[in-house]
């Protein structure tokens, strides 16, 4: 099995450039630092490592097999990178920054040995055949590079083996974000395999110490087993980035498109639409969306009746819905209530927009109906006419009808009141209109239980008004 080389470098240089922003923005941060230093040198020891650029190198600098000791301290540049950003990641920005700063210098030290040590060996050894491939196996036996080659073996080994099992124990925590959660995981994935490449080099290594002929682990698996462990890292470090801008991007579409229905009704409103750039973020155009609606709803204040509402959030709760969706339901059918009675008061025929906007709007009959019930004269009722319910109903007398009471002992009552002293009708409560737009949206998707929580609310002041 073989692995193109430039596979795992073209999946590191996309995770690089997905986070070299905010490497570049927020430089002082440790951790950002050690994954651009560990994604860089990675790049680099691919680069570097296949066969035509080994042999280009060579050749330009006219020394034999000088790519060796080169790919080597690349390599253990990326071992000691992977430390790093363990040291990084587990401390961070804690109270412990001493002990993070002696770790760091220790890695540092530790592993600038390491590099020194490989061009102090390869300088001393001997080695006039030009080997591009198995040069690992090749010289296997040769003095000073017999040390050499295990020196970076062991190096990569134990740097891997530490962040395999930290990244596999931190991919178990609880209470992960499951994007970053599932990063972890191929960045466990990735330095087990790399495991694999070391054991592989290692083994056919021994092999030849032995008197034994394994040089296609060395030429075969070992090359194949870095390329994926390379490209798994790589995935590790975009799949959280990448992972959550998309589920951010349909949320927010999804937000979009929820309040369709609604941003349908309130352009009958307004007699406009909001405004549309094919060049707005999806940002944008939510917050417009959202803007337009919430202007729309305020034009609406002065003909939004609180008592209905109170009226048919207690008959959804009656019907059985839950009090989320009944508190949307009652919003629902005293915006619909309001849009039509604003027509009328307007003396403006029905908008075809809103018209063909909405079901629920036609579903539930003529939403002004109830309103006009309630203002209707009492035969038993002498002076001028009166609402039955409502903000002003508290001024009825002793024998008349007292207030609606509002759902949870007051809860759903209006917030800025529609009364005045003079028991006109003023500004409704507009308060969880404006807060919860997406939730009303959302039902008016459903005329039949918009028309059966009305037709409960309304019926008993209807038939009061007529038998009173």
């Amino acid at each position: 099995m073989y692995v193109s080389f430039w596979l795992p470098t073209v999946v590191l240089g996309a995770a690089l450039a997905i986070k070299l922003p905010s490497i570049l923005k927020l430089w002082r941060d440790p951790l950002l630092r050690a994954v651009g230093g560990l994604l860089i040198f990675a790049c680099a020891v691919f680069v570097f490592a296949a066969p035509k650029t080994i042999a280009w190198t060579n050749r330009v600098t006219g020394v034999p097999n000088i790519a060796a000791p080169w790919v080597y301290s690349l390599l253990t540049a990326l071992s000691a990178s992977w430390l790093l950003l363990i040291i990084a990641w587990r401390n961070g920005r804690s109270e412990r920054s001493a002990q993070t700063r002696r770790a760091t210098r220790w890695v540092v030290s530790v592993y600038a040995g390491v590099v020194v040590a490989l061009w102090v060996l390869f300088a001393l050894a001997d080695v006039p055949v030009e080997q591009i491939r198995d040069l690992d196996t090749y010289y296997a036996n040769t003095p000073f590079m017999r040390e050499e080659i295990l020196l970076y073996l062991l190096a990569h080994t134990v740097a891997c083996s530490v962040t395999a099992r930290l990244v596999w124990n931190w991919s178990r925590t609880e209470g992960l974000d499951a994007w970053l959660r599932w990063g972890l995981r191929f960045l466990g994935a990735g330095y087990v395999t790399n495991l694999l490449f070391s054991a592989a080099k290692l083994t056919a290594v021994g092999a030849r110490w032995t008197g034994h002929d394994l040089d296609w682990l060395n030429t075969g698996i070992a090359p194949s087993a870095a390329c994926i462990a390379a490209t798994l890292v790589a995935i590790g470090f975009i799949v959280p980035h990448a992972g959550q801008y998309l589920q951010e991007r349909w949320r927010i579409r999804r937000r979009y498109r929820s309040l369709k229905p609604l941003a349908r009704l309130m352009r009958g409103v307004t007699g406009a639409r909001e405004p549309f750039d094919l060049r707005a973020t999806p940002e944008l155009r939510l917050i417009r969306r959202e803007t337009f609606i919430r202007d729309a709803l305020l034009q609406l204040a002065r003909h939004l009746d609180d008592d209905l509402r109170a009226r048919s959030y207690e008959a959804g709760v009656t019907l059985g819905f839950e009090r989320g969706r009944a508190q949307a339901l009652a919003a629902a059918v005293t915006l619909l209530d309001a849009v039509e009675t604003r027509r009328r008061t307007l003396g403006d025929p029905a908008p075809a927009a809103d018209a063909g906007a909405i079901d629920a709007a036609g579903a539930i009959g003529a939403p002004g109906a109830a309103r006009a019930a309630r203002t209707t004269v009492s035969p038993r009722t002498t002076g001028s006419p009166r609402p039955l319910t409502g903000p002003t109903s508290g001024a009825v007398g002793a024998g008349g009808r007292g207030a609606e009471q509002a759902p949870g002992g007051g809860d759903a009552a209006p917030a800025g009141g529609a009364s005045g002293s003079g028991g006109g009708v003023g500004r409704g409560d507009t308060t969880y209109l404006l807060r919860e737009i997406r939730a009303v949206s959302r039902v008016l998707r459903r005329p039949d239980d918009i028309q059966a929580v009305r037709a409960h609310a309304v019926a008993p002041a209807e038939s009061m008004s007529t038998h009173e």
